[in-house]
């Protein structure tokens, strides 16, 4: 077939007529993803803007319009947009939790790497066993304060939630992971200094413990951490320094390719030594992974 000499031009007339987002568009939409990171939103920019180019040419070279019906072929599959965004109802709401709650704050992001217990990280790297935890595809998160609690003010929480998207097989991975903490971090002496009861420095162990507290009672994967926090000690003469001996809980549930971090906050568990507490106790913990499961599971890439 002969060449059509005015099709380049028309090529270079069609991209001239390509609207560019101007510098101040780009930076506003970056900003609307305070957790976004750089690098991936001009990524994002790019795909976006060389989507238009190669639609604009498209068109000027005659190829059927995007949105045009195509004929299906029986022998291809039908493939639909792998889901990205976590919508703000896969996430908890006051009424699921036994506990009264104020302000719910929140916030989304894109590539953030899962973040289960950070202290617990820290006591794997010093033993030598790295958690290689996964990277997200997107994330939603919120806070829960207590009623009344301004939010302009130094807060006070009732739980703390993360969402994360993440490939199925990568999910598996992180709970093989958390198990190697686990077993890693039974028990962790950590150093620190702190003023005793008479405001007089001192270096002081304080002993953590981890364990999961229940295994599989939620979702596809789920795990519930007991995290035991003893008070601090002086090294010197064994005498008490710092906060008393304090249990946290931290909830992991998995539905197909979503993950969900829930963390209560300590004054809201009723787990103490004693075995006396307030609020959540461990059964009320494992129910909450349960209605956190459901709360993921219409939004899951096959949604239950």
């Amino acid at each position: 077939m002969a060449e059509d000499p005015t099709f380049v031009d028309r090529l270079h007339r069609d991209l001239r007529a390509v609207h560019w987002p101007e510098p101040a568009e780009i930076r506003a939409r970056a900003r609307r993803r305070a957790r976004r990171t750089a690098g991936l939103s001009a990524v994002t920019v790019l795909v976006v803007l060389a989507g238009s180019a190669a639609l604009v040419t498209g068109r000027s070279a005659g190829l059927p319009s995007p949105t045009a019906p195509v004929a299906a072929s029986d022998s291809a599959p039908v493939v639909y947009p792998a889901r990205t965004e976590i919508p703000l109802a896969a996430l908890l709401t006051p009424a699921d939790l036994p506990v009264r709650t104020g302000a719910r704050l929140g916030g989304t992001g894109l590539a953030e790497t899962v973040q289960v217990d950070p202290l617990l990280e820290s006591c794997g790297r010093e033993r030598a066993v790295a958690a290689q935890l996964p990277v997200s595809r997107a994330s939603r998160s919120q806070t829960l304060l207590r009623p009344g609690t301004r939010t302009d003010l130094p807060v006070a929480q009732v739980l703390s939630q993360d969402v994360y998207r993440i490939e199925p097989p990568r999910g598996r991975w992180l709970f093989g992971e958390i198990y190697r903490l686990l077993d890693a971090c039974a028990t962790w002496t950590l150093g620190a200094s702190l003023l005793t009861a008479d405001q007089q420095p001192a270096r002081t162990g304080q002993e953590h413990r981890w364990e999961p507290a229940a295994k599989d009672f939620a979702g596809d994967q789920s795990v519930l951490l007991r995290h035991v926090t003893s008070q601090p000690r002086a090294q010197a003469d064994g005498e008490p320094a710092g906060r008393p001996t304090a249990v946290e809980a931290t909830l992991v549930v998995r539905v197909g390719d979503l993950v969900t971090v829930v963390a209560p906050a300590p004054e809201t568990v009723a787990d103490r030594a004693d075995g006396t507490g307030p609020e959540l106790t461990q059964a009320a913990l494992v129910a909450l992974g349960g209605r956190a499961a459901k709360r993921l599971c219409p939004a899951t890439d096959a949604p239950c």
